[in-house]
């Protein structure tokens, strides 16, 4: 008895933990990433490309790791290459921030020098 108990709570685990996971990305979905960048960790540039259309009175900023902007575009290109020869070794965030400054994404990516 004790058996079937613990194959049963096994099942109903496994049940619980796949559906939690399993998460669908809609086109329209809000919390569907704007941006794929690459490579990361990056050493001597790092390319940021943007998934779908925009608006383009957005703007994109990085920031250092105590929070101080270091680099910012306003009305960017589908693809920014940014040569990373000013950026010290760190972590560093970046965030697309539309007009009325709502966050639309942000992420965060690696320097290795």
């Amino acid at each position: 008895m004790k058996k079937l108990f613990y194959i049963i709570l096994f099942f109903i685990g496994l049940t619980f933990t796949s559906f939690a996971q399993t998460k669908t990305v809609f086109p329209d979905d809000p919390a569907a990433k704007l941006i794929k960048f690459y490579p990361n960790p990056a050493t001597t540039s790092i390319n940021f490309e943007f998934q779908r259309s925009f608006d383009k009175s957005i703007s994109f900023e990085i920031y250092s790791f105590i929070g101080k902007r270091i680099y910012e575009i306003k009305a960017p290109a589908l693809r920014i290459t940014i040569d990373l020869n000013d950026f010290f070794r760190g972590i560093y965030y970046y965030k697309v921030v539309d007009k009325s400054g709502r966050i639309m994404d942000s992420g965060k990516f690696l320097v290795i020098k």
